[in-house]
């Protein structure tokens, strides 16, 4: 199959810029990570979610839409890939959980206006890990700002996805559950990860692999 523009995501804590990372490297890739750490709104949030969740869901918005339009848009032609670590239907799927009903029905209709003029990917995929082994990683990593997050936000934003992706028709998604391997620190289950990606032929709609 023939990937031009390849999203990874998954969960906080799934492992998704890590893999990202290694594989722009392998395929001299061009590399789109989310600017998370630069938005001044995200510790602020985990410290008083309901004063702060629109204005960070908004600055990510604004964030997202102005990133992908310009790298994805402006593609380099001498580059085969490009690899992102989020697709911009993350807005809707994290403003769902976090927003009022009414900021986030606003925040809709903002979102869809601009959700049209982006390209979709070539093949979209999605590491799930358990919400525990999510908080394994997450107390690792040991990011201060987000210690606090709670168990049942990981899960409103793990079903976020999956109603996202019983809504697909049109796009190619592999849900690849990573909760039996260690793609950052063993090779052979890394190297398992990238076949799954690039030597295989997916259908429209949600496939599913289970190492």
């Amino acid at each position: 199959m023939s990937i031009r523009y390849l999203v990874i995501e998954g969960n906080i804590g799934a492992g998704k810029t890590s893999l990202c990372k290694k594989i722009a490297e392998d395929r001299n890739a061009k590399l789109i990570l989310e600017q998370f750490a630069e938005n001044p709104f995200l510790p602020k949030f985990y410290e008083n979610p309901e004063r702060f969740a629109f204005p960070l869901e908004l600055s990510f918005l604004a964030d997202r839409y102005n990133q992908l339009k310009t790298n994805v848009e402006n593609f380099d032609l001498f580059s085969d890939l490009i690899i992102a670590d989020y697709f911009f239907m993350k807005s809707l799927i994290f403003s769902a959980s976090t927003l009022q009903e009414d900021e986030y029905k606003l925040y809709r209709q903002l979102f869809d206006i601009i959700y049209s003029s982006l390209p979709k990917p070539d093949l979209y995929i999605y590491l799930h890990k358990s919400v525990e082994n999510l908080q394994k990683n997450i107390k690792h990593r040991a990011r201060d700002y987000e210690q606090n997050i709670s168990s049942d936000y990981l899960k409103s934003i793990e079903n976020g996805y999956f109603n996202f992706f019983k809504q697909q028709t049109d796009m190619k998604i592999v849900l690849i559950d990573t909760n039996n391997i260690d793609f950052v620190n063993n090779e052979k289950h890394y190297k398992q990860i990238v076949e799954a990606i690039f030597e295989q032929n997916y259908l429209i709609g949600v496939n599913r692999i289970v190492f």
